[in-house]
């Protein structure tokens, strides 16, 4: 299962907001999670920096913060209704259960289900399920534009350095 077929940034030069928020947020979607595409299982759990950032981590973190905003925040559900992590840094621990594609699974999944929450709101709808309290939805979305543009720089360096065969020598 890949990707829905979504409009591109380009596309919605002269839309709504709404559009433009959705084409770009899928945009980022889509290379953050094909940022595992090609690669070995080990590749995409090496370790190449200090915290436990790995490519498969990045990916699995993105689905547990495409939870947190789009069903915590939007629907109040809590985090152990949803059967996600209650921090973000346990959302990038791996087990032996995931694997490259049962995160990316995971991340269609969840990415989904993110625009279904959404479906049927305008913009300036509060999601009143975060902790900061009330927020509008335009809010959410530049928000998750910055997560997911932040993740798609780690992934790209990430993804290089893992294709270039750089390790990391222990001190």
């Amino acid at each position: 299962m890949s990707f829905p077929e979504t409009a591109s940034a380009e596309d919605v030069i002269d839309q709504p907001a709404r559009a433009q928020f959705e084409a770009f947020l899928d945009e980022h979607r889509r290379e953050l999670n094909g940022c595992l595409d090609g690669l070995t299982e080990e590749q995409a759990r090496r370790s190449l920096v200090p915290s436990a950032t790995t490519l498969l981590g990045l990916v699995k973190h993105a689905a547990f913060v495409e939870k947190v905003w789009f069903d915590e925040a939007v629907t109040c559900r809590s985090r152990a209704e949803i059967g996600i992590p209650a921090t973000p840094g346990e959302s990038f621990v791996l087990h032996d259960s995931d694997t490259i594609a049962t995160v990316q699974q995971a991340h269609r999944e969840a990415c989904e289900a993110s625009r279904r929450a959404t479906a049927s709101l305008g913009v300036d709808d509060i999601a009143r399920g975060n902790r900061r309290g009330p927020l509008p939805l335009r809010w959410v979305y530049l928000h998750m534009l910055r997560e997911l543009a932040q993740h798609c720089g780690h992934a790209d360096i990430l993804r290089e350095q893992i294709l270039s065969g750089y390790r990391v020598t222990p001190p």
